[in-house]
């Protein structure tokens, strides 16, 4: 399966990142990737970056060092209400993007809390991907979520870094199989992404990537193999 897109990026704005956007580029066509995304963190992240760093982002060029550059962002969820911390008409104008739970923004609770949070986000139009469900801090329901993704058109993220054993959100990966067994059952698109907080992590997506393939996921339920289908997959979500 061969991947061309990676948009789960972050750059220097996210404040805990440390690479600029031209870096990832860059080392995006070095590795044959056609397009990436800009996924910085929403203002709600400790050390994260203001609005206007969002709103200015139609400044940057279409294409950096040949690679197609998508902006978006890694909105937070901040409530139980799975309300975001970006305001739906500027994600409207976005290419896309991905709501994530983290600790520093909504601390942990329980099981049915956390599912229900997911699926409350997801049905938001403005929300393209849920990013890296399964974080071993936050239990979920993961037939309930993939479920809500399949009737919503929401993306389901295979995290990367999800995998990595020096990651905070690591916990082996039988629940990341676990996430792509059910959305293969529910015909649930997938996207594989790298979480990449440095230049050289873009594309780095090589164990959610062998557990995709190793599911028998088809192509065209994983995003990564066509731009054109990642957008449009968020374009009909949004009902455009």
């Amino acid at each position: 399966m061969r991947f061309v897109l990676d948009v789960h990026c972050h750059t220097v704005a996210s404040g805990h990142a440390y690479s600029t956007v031209s870096e990832n580029a860059a080392h995006a066509a070095s590795i044959g990737l056609t397009h990436i995304g800009i996924a910085d963190h929403g203002p709600a992240m400790p050390g994260g970056t203001h609005l206007y760093t969002f709103t200015n982002q139609w400044i940057l060029p279409d294409y950096i060092h040949g690679v197609r550059v998508l902006k978006g962002a890694e909105v937070n969820i901040i409530d139980n209400d799975g309300k975001l911390d970006l305001p739906g008409k500027l994600l409207r104008r976005m290419d896309f993007s991905i709501a994530s739970i983290h600790r520093g923004v909504w601390p942990p609770t329980d099981k049915d809390t956390h599912t229900s949070t997911l699926i409350k986000a997801m049905e938001n139009p403005v929300v393209s991907i849920i990013g890296h469900p399964g974080d071993i801090h936050f239990e979920i329901d993961i037939e309930a979520v993939v479920a809500a993704a399949a009737r919503t058109g929401t993306i389901i993220e295979i995290n990367n870094q999800t995998l990595n054993p020096q990651s905070v959100r690591y916990n082996g990966d039988d629940v990341q199989r676990l996430i792509i067994a059910m959305c293969k059952a529910y015909k649930a698109p997938v996207i594989v992404s790298s979480d990449a907080h440095f230049s050289t992590q873009v594309g780095k997506m090589d164990k959610a990537k062998a557990l995709v393939e190793a599911a028998g996921l088809p192509e065209s339920q994983v995003m990564n193999t066509s731009a054109e289908l990642f957008l449009e997959t968020i374009q009909k979500k949004r009902g455009n």
